[in-house]
């Protein structure tokens, strides 16, 4: 039986922002997918946003504190529209923060490596899928954010 899941709604001026608590458990990197999915219907560059997302809630999952028994991990997500420009498109961004329980390594990009290696490829994707990333923190607990943005013609 799943628990209740709390998501805080706090309206902000041209948009929303969501926060929600996940298990660290390797099942919930699909529920993370699943909350942002449901919240970000109609973004113009949601699989970029699911893809880079995915690879930031495995990493929690295996690399940090959260992944452990007992462990949790908190994904918030803002989504905003900037108004029209001047050639009738319309500005998005979605900016994502995952906040874990820490760990005893720095999240990196690896250099070199093996170019068929099935893991290790995780911050490279979200750096190929979101506009910017960084993370702040430190071993007792850490925030990647991400932002990704792109526009669309405005029907």
């Amino acid at each position: 039986m799943r628990s209740v899941v709390f998501v805080e709604l706090v309206e902000e001026e041209g948009g929303d922002r969501w926060r929600r608590e996940f298990a660290g458990a390797p099942e919930e990197a699909r529920e993370v997918r699943r909350f942002l999915r449901s919240l970000l219907e109609g973004c113009a560059f949601l699989d970029d946003v699911l893809l880079g997302v995915d690879e930031l809630a495995v990493n929690t999952i295996r690399h940090t504190r959260s992944g452990r028994p007992g462990g949790k991990f908190v994904v918030e997500v803002r989504w905003w529209h900037e108004p029209q420009d001047e050639a009738g498109r319309k500005n998005e961004k979605v900016v994502v923060w995952v906040r874990d329980e820490g760990g005893p390594h720095e999240p990196a990009i690896p250099s070199g490596g093996d170019e068929f290696a099935e893991n290790g490829r995780g911050l490279l994707t979200l750096a190929c899928t979101a506009e910017n990333w960084g993370w702040f923190g430190d071993e007792s607990g850490r925030t990647v954010c991400a932002v990704f943005a792109g526009c669309r013609p405005i029907p």
